[in-house]
């Protein structure tokens, strides 16, 4: 019989709550749950790690695990193993250092691409066709430990970003599943990370989902679903007011970037192509189908700008 492993998690979002049931599954002694207060100012559209935590009796802390008094209280855990899904503060070294097994994370892209913050959007953002998760041990250095696992998932053409998160999270579950015995074994491979092969993005901005028009159809597309709901949406200006756009598809034609060539589809130029928008939002209007917007407005001529923020 396997000696159980004392393990230390740090989880949010719904990787962090899918991990954590898979280790609840296959009965593992989590010591303590690190997780984070939910942000007034965000859409809070994924499962709480916290709540599941507290159905199974486990101690959940909302503090900063570097912060002196949990480092402290780590040291008094002594776990095994710490484990990170989806956990937002960078984790010190002087964290690392305690579980005796070491400290992994689940990150959401097929490292070494994609490493940093919100990899699943930056992979849609950027047309790529495949991501994945990855089991990798943790470093001072982020996303650059040595991988223990990782599984692949494809992105189509039409996914959104939304739908590949959702894949990225079935495989980071699987990832979890088939490495926990090995990691608490001490028999998990650990396969070292070539940075140079890879890439690192930062995190985003509301702000960064303006539309550049001159940028070509595909790329516009490729904005718009990578942030599209439950994400803050790609947007840009019409007569002062901000529009956000949830849906479009590109399409073959031509005309100057941002100018309206069509109202019914509503067809706008981009550098290489057109957009054709499908679903939109005025400034804090309910969200509507473009055609619906388009025939309230003579938008023929007019054109989509940046807009001040």
């Amino acid at each position: 019989m396997i000696q159980k492993k004392s393990i230390v998690v740090c989880a949010y979002h719904n990787v962090g709550y899918r991990c954590l049931e898979e280790l609840l599954r296959q009965d593992a002694d989590v010591a303590i749950v690190f997780t984070h207060d939910d942000s007034p100012s965000e859409e809070i559209w994924f499962a709480s790690v916290r709540e599941l935590a507290e159905r199974h009796g486990i101690p959940v802390m909302t503090s900063d695990i570097n912060l002196k008094e949990n480092v402290v209280l780590l040291r008094e855990l002594a776990p095994d193993l710490l484990l990170s899904f989806y956990y937002r503060n960078m984790i010190r070294a002087e964290v690392l250092e305690i579980p005796k097994l070491g400290a992994l994370n689940v990150h959401g892209s097929y490292l070494p691409k994609y490493r940093g913050r919100v990899p699943v959007n930056w992979a849609v953002i950027n047309g790529e066709i495949e991501t994945g998760a990855t089991l990798h041990y943790m470093v001072e250095k982020p996303d650059a430990g040595d991988i223990v696992d990782q599984e692949k998932v494809s992105i189509e053409f039409t996914d959104t970003a939304f739908d590949v998160f959702n894949k990225v999270t079935d495989a980071a579950v699987k990832v979890l599943s088939r490495s926990y015995l090995p990691l608490i074994e001490g028999r998990a491979p650990r396969i070292p990370m070539d940075l140079s092969r890879g890439s690192y993005f930062g995190g985003r901005r509301p702000a960064d989902g303006l539309i550049d028009w001159r940028r070509s159809a595909v790329e516009i597309y490729n904005l718009i679903r990578g942030v599209t709901h439950p994400y803050p949406g790609a947007f840009t200006g019409l007569n002062g007011k901000k529009i956000v756009i949830w849906s479009a598809v590109p399409v073959e034609g031509a005309g100057e970037p941002g100018r309206i060539v069509s109202q019914s589809p509503l067809r706008v130029g981009t550098g290489s192509g057109l957009l054709e928008i499908k679903r939109l939002q005025e400034d804090e209007n309910a969200e509507q189908e473009a055609a619906a917007f388009a025939q309230q407005l003579d938008l023929a001529g007019n054109s989509f700008s940046a807009l001040a923020l």
